[in-house]
């Protein structure tokens, strides 16, 4: 009898299939003892590892390499097209060059611990500063963020657990949807098919849209796309173009298939950035159709490629009037996420931040302060206003007897409601800026508060309309 592994597996009580992998060994492959400096993360697929001796021949012949390539061929994928445009890059240099303290944080990527430890290199009085600096232009630009949780009648068939038991069911991202669903038919964007003739239909100032061009959804981060099922559940929507950079398990395709006259597409180019290397304009099945764009919980620079993607190469379709006849875009809802994931190569509106004086290493400081609005407890609610800078401002003072005081140490003093305050006030900020880029490029926008705090900490949502 050939014998086998003689790896104990617990949960299925019984000792690995798998043959040895040699005649000297008990073990096969995957279960026998190696060294931890021998193995490296596969550059292409770091899921799985490799001899650093066998790194050259691998990377010839690793798995994700073709399909990959395979994938680039795709006529929507243009590298970089959504990653930041040539007169971003040049103000992002001036920004660099008027503001020398910017320091090295202006490289492409920027680490979570490379921004902590940029802010530990702070004095406690540069710290205080900055924080009195957050405070000053929230309190000036962030005044008219309004709580906007609607769940629609349409949406009823989801809330009151009515739809197929096989479909996953979580009440917090039920909600979520369903509240997304709701500010775009508060916003005008989408109609109630239980009060208007057509399903799915959609509202705009701008050209009628024919009644037989079938609008369509664009969700990006699409995951298993069961926004975009809400979607088509309660509203119609007949045409679905999912966008996400790798496949999940449990998805919604099987059911959104099942749907008469639905056509699904997923769009998706490589592993790592597919919104980034994405090119609308590529996709031959959605030209000259009105579609509508959405995204639940977009991560950090994906908000920023989205918007992108969406609008920064249709502004020249347009002209100052905002006759938008050769865009296709007819509305927007972007829930934003993990602002602490954000970098300054890929935010959107840099402009911004420079007019309110902030410059790179500010933007990645106020980044990674944003994280407390998520490690806070939200069962309560948070305070509208705490004042967290002044502690800090006695601190930078003679009065204070603290100036050597380490800002590692500051912060550790700040109480935690403060801190989420803190956090919550960069998140406003950071999607502020986007917000604005987008009414400069003619649609009508709003930022609001889509869910309170104790659903999602992430409960900013971006809705537009063209």
């Amino acid at each position: 009898m050939e014998s086998r592994c003689e790896f104990w597996l617990p949960k299925k009580n019984r000792f690995c299939a798998n043959t040895p992998l040699n005649t000297n060994s008990k073990f096969c492959g995957n279960h026998t003892t190696r060294s931890d400096g021998q193995w490296i993360s596969c550059p292409i697929d770091p899921s799985h590892t490799v001899l650093e001796e066998n790194l050259e021949g691998h990377l010839k012949r690793c798995p994700l390499l073709k399909h990959i390539q395979s994938l680039s061929l795709q006529p929507f994928y243009q590298k970089g097209i959504n990653a930041g445009t040539n007169e971003e890059e040049e103000e992002e240099n001036i920004v660099s060059l008027n503001n020398p303290s910017s320091g090295p944080l202006g490289s492409n990527s920027i680490t979570s611990e490379m921004k902590r430890n940029a802010v530990y290199s702070m004095t406690s009085t540069q710290l205080s500063k900055l924080i009195s600096k957050i405070q000053s232009v929230h309190a000036s630009i962030c005044k008219d963020i309004q709580d906007s949780f609607k769940i629609p009648e349409a949406c009823g068939v989801w809330i009151n657990r009515e739809v197929d038991g096989k479909l996953p069911y979580q009440e917090k991202h039920v909600l979520q949807q369903a509240s997304i669903l709701g500010n775009l038919e508060e916003f005008g964007v989408l109609k109630n098919t239980d009060k208007h003739m057509s399903r799915g239909d959609f509202r705009s100032d701008g050209p009628t849209v024919d009644d037989a061009c079938v609008p369509a959804v664009v969700e990006f981060g699409a995951g298993r796309g069961y926004l975009t099922q809400m979607l088509a559940d309660c509203y119609g929507i007949k045409k679905v173009f999912l966008v996400e950079r790798k496949s999940y398990k449990l998805k919604a395709d099987r059911s959104l298939r099942q749907k008469d006259s639905l056509i699904l597409e997923r769009l998706r180019i490589d592993i790592v950035s597919i919104i980034e290397d994405l090119n609308l304009n590529g996709v031959e099945s959605l030209q000259g159709i009105p579609y509508l764009a959405t995204g639940k919980h977009l991560c950090g620079p994906a908000t920023d490629m989205t918007l992108r993607c969406c609008l920064a190469k249709k502004c020249t379709q347009c002209n100052v009037a905002g006759h938008r006849a050769g865009c296709n875009l007819r509305g927007l809802a972007i829930a934003t996420c993990c602002h602490h994931l954000c970098q300054w190569k890929h935010y959107i509106n840099k402009r911004y931040l420079s007019n309110l004086g902030i410059t790179r290493r500010d933007f990645h400081a106020i980044t990674w302060f944003t994280s407390w609005a998520v490690d806070a407890d939200h069962s309560s609610g948070l305070p509208g206003s705490v004042d967290v800078a002044s502690d800090l401002q006695i601190i930078g003072t003679e009065e204070g007897g603290k100036v050597g005081l380490a800002v590692e140490d500051v912060l550790r003093e700040i109480k935690a409601v403060e801190r989420a305050v803190l956090g919550f006030m960069c998140k406003d900020v950071i999607d502020m800026g986007r917000l604005m880029w987008i009414k400069e490029h003619g649609l009508e926008a709003h930022l609001v508060k889509y869910v309170p705090y104790s659903i999602s900490p992430e409960n900013h949502l971006l809705i537009a309309k063209g």
